[in-house]
C-alpha cells in the first residue's frame, strides 16, 4: 500500500505507471524486494478480525479469527494452510512431470525418484524488525506496517486499508446522462479515491491501446475494453457509446494511502437518450454553484414509482406519457441529470421511494457534493439534500401532522376548530402527512443557521382545499396568509 502525501494528480500518475508494468517488470520488482500484501480488517466493535493474503501456490486465503485469540494459534493455522497448498502444488507438478514430453522438475524433489515430504514452513510476524511474541492477542499483534513471513515469502501487513463495501452501476444507462456508481467505503473517502472508465470495444475494433492493464484487456474471450479519458467518479456516455457496455476501475483511498482496486462492468449497454429535454434550457441559468453568500433551493415532487405504475396514473393522470417514460429506470436518469444540473445548495424532494433514495439519488447527488436525509411516510417519503461545502447538519426533526395536532398544546386552538367538522377531522387524522425539518449550519460562519422544512400534503383529484381567514367565513383571497383552519370540501 502506498503512503504518499502528495497531490491527487501525483498519485494518479504513480498508479498509471504501476498499471502499465508488464508482467516481467512486475516480477522483477517483486524479486527486487517488493512484498506481497496481507490485509487485516480489525474493528473494535466486532469480536473477530479478518486476514486476507495469497499463498505462494496462488491460492487466496481469507481467515476469520477472534481478536482475543493468541497470535500463536493463527500462525500455526497459517502454517498448516501453507503446507496443504505446498502439497497440492507438488502433486500437480508431479502429475505434469509424468506426462510425455513434460519439461521442468519439481522444486521440492529430494534425493531419489520420489519428492521429499514437505515440512511446515516457518511462519512469523515481525513488527519493527522484532518478532511478535505468540502470546500477544490478535487485536494487538496485527499492526499496520508489520511483516508476516511464510517460509521465504514476506507480506506487508495493512491494517484497515480503504476498501469498498459496496460498488454497483445503474441497471439502465443512457447516452448524454451521467452514470453515477453507487458505492460505500470503509476507512476511505470517495473524494480521495481514484476512478478510471473503460468502454467495450466495438466488434472488429483494433486491440486495446498499449498501457491498458491486462486485467482490463478482456473479461471474456469475446469482449475487449478501451480506455476513456475520464478519471472521475461520474461518466457521461456519448452517442458514440450507444450499444456498448462500460467498465469502471476503482481504487479506494483516504488521502494518504490506497486499498485494493476493484473492477465493475455494466450489465446493460448504453441506450440512446431522448435528446434535448426541457430542463436543458433551465440549466443554462444554473451552470455554477452560487457564491457563499447566496443559497439556491430546489423543490421537486419526483413521483413515487408506486403511484406511477397504477392504471389510474397511466390512463387519467399521465395518458400523454409512453409506457417506457413512466418506468422507474428511465425516469431516474432524467431526475438525476435535472437535479444535478441545477447546482442547488438545498434540494427538497417529495414522493421519494426508499430504494430510489439509497440506490439512485444518494449516489448521484453525493457525487456532485450533496448529502441527504430521508424520512419515510407510508409507501414513500421525503428527502432533503444540502451542499456539504456550505452546510453541516445540526439536527433533524420528523413531525407527523396528526400526532402533533393531537398532542402538541401549540395546536390546541386548531384542533378545537377541527372537532366542529367531524368529517374533516376524520380525514385529517387518517392522513400520514409528515414534515421533515433539517437545521443546517453554515460551514463558513457557525453563527448562521437555517431551518429547512420539507413536506408533502395530501392531494386527491376530487378534493378541494380552501384556506379561511380567521375573522371571516369567506375563503381568503390568493396570497392571504392570516389563516388558522384548513377546510376539506367534497
Amino acid at each position: 500500500m502506498w503512503r504518499l502525501p502528495g497531490a491527487r494528480a501525483a498519485l494518479r500518475v504513480i498508479r498509471t505507471a504501476l498499471e502499465k508494468l508488464s508482467p516481467a517488470e512486475a516480477q522483477s520488482q517483486t524479486a527486487a524486494g517488493a512484498m506481497e500484501r496481507a490485509v487485516v480488517r480489525c474493528v473494535p466493535s466486532e469480536p473477530k478480525l479478518s486476514l486476507s493474503f495469497a499463498l505462494a501456490d496462488g491460492s487466496h486465503k481469507n481467515m476469520q479469527r477472534d481478536q482475543s485469540e493468541p497470535l500463536g494459534r493463527v500462525l500455526s493455522r497459517i502454517a498448516t494452510n501453507a503446507l496443504k497448498g505446498h502439497a497440492k502444488a507438488a502433486a500437480a507438478k508431479k502429475s505434469r512431470k509424468s506426462r510425455p514430453n513434460a519439461s521442468g522438475g519439481a522444486a521440492c524433489s529430494g534425493p531419489g525418484p520420489e519428492p521429499a515430504v514437505a515440512c511446515e514452513p516457518v511462519v512469523k510476524l515481525y513488527y519493527r524488525e522484532e518478532a511478535v511474541a505468540e502470546d500477544v492477542l490478535n487485536v494487538d499483534a496485527w499492526q499496520d506496517g508489520a511483516v508476516l513471513q511464510i517460509g521465504d515469502v514476506k507480506y506487508k501487513v495493512e491494517r484497515n486499508p480503504p476498501a469498498f463495501t459496496e460498488l454497483q452501476l445503474p441497471r439502465y444507462i443512457m447516452a448524454g446522462f451521467p452514470v453515477c456508481p453507487k458505492l460505500s467505503l470503509e476507512f476511505g473517502d470517495p473524494a480521495s479515491s481514484l476512478f478510471r472508465w473503460y468502454k467495450e470495444a466495438k466488434p472488429g475494433a483494433a486491440e486495446p491501446e498499449v498501457g491498458v492493464p491486462s486485467s482490463l484487456s478482456s473479461s471474456s474471450p469475446s469482449s475487449s475494453w478501451t480506455e476513456t479519458e475520464v478519471e472521475e467518479r461520474v461518466y457521461t456516455p456519448s452517442n458514440a457509446d450507444i450499444g456498448l457496455r462500460l467498465k469502471l476501475h476503482c481504487t479506494p483511498g483516504d488521502g494518504q494511502r490506497f486499498g485494493p482496486s476493484r473492477e465493475l462492468e455494466s450489465v446493460c449497454v448504453v441506450e440512446a437518450g431522448p435528446g434535448t429535454c426541457t430542463f436543458d434550457h433551465r440549466h443554462l441559468y444554473t451552470k455554477k454553484v452560487t457564491e457563499d453568500a447566496l443559497i439556491r433551493t430546489v423543490s421537486y415532487n419526483i413521483l413515487a414509482d408506486t403511484y406511477a405504475q397504477t392504471e389510474f396514473s397511466r390512463t387519467v393522470l399521465y395518458p400523454y406519457c409512453a409506457p417506457y417514460a413512466l418506468e422507474l429506470d428511465y425516469r431516474q436518469n432524467l431526475i438525476q441529470k435535472e437535479l444535478t444540473g441545477y447546482n442547488a445548495d438545498v434540494i427538497c424532494l417529495q414522493e421519494v421511494d426508499r430504494a430510489v433514495f439509497s440506490d439512485s439519488l444518494v449516489p448521484a447527488l453525493e457525487a456532485f457534493g450533496l448529502e441527504g436525509v430521508f424520512r419515510i411516510k407510508q409507501h414513500e417519503g421525503l428527502a432533503t439534500f444540502y451542499r456539504k461545502s456550505k452546510f453541516s447538519l445540526l439536527s433533524q426533526h420528523d413531525i407527523s401532522f396528526y400526532e402533533a395536532l393531537e398532542s402538541d398544546p401549540l395546536h390546541k386552538e386548531l384542533l378545537e376548530k377541527l372537532v366542529l367538522y367531524p368529517s374533516a377531522q376524520e380525514k385529517v387524522l387518517q392522513r400520514s402527512s409528515v414534515l421533515q425539518v433539517s437545521v443546517l449550519q453554515s460551514t463558513k460562519d457557525s453563527s448562521k443557521r437555517i431551518c429547512v422544512a420539507n413536506t408533502h400534503l395530501y392531494w386527491h383529484p376530487k378534493a378541494r382545499v380552501q384556506w379561511r381567514d380567521r375573522d371571516s367565513p369567506q375563503p381568503s383571497p390568493p396570497g392571504f396568509k392570516r389563516f388558522s383552519c384548513l377546510s376539506l370540501l367534497e
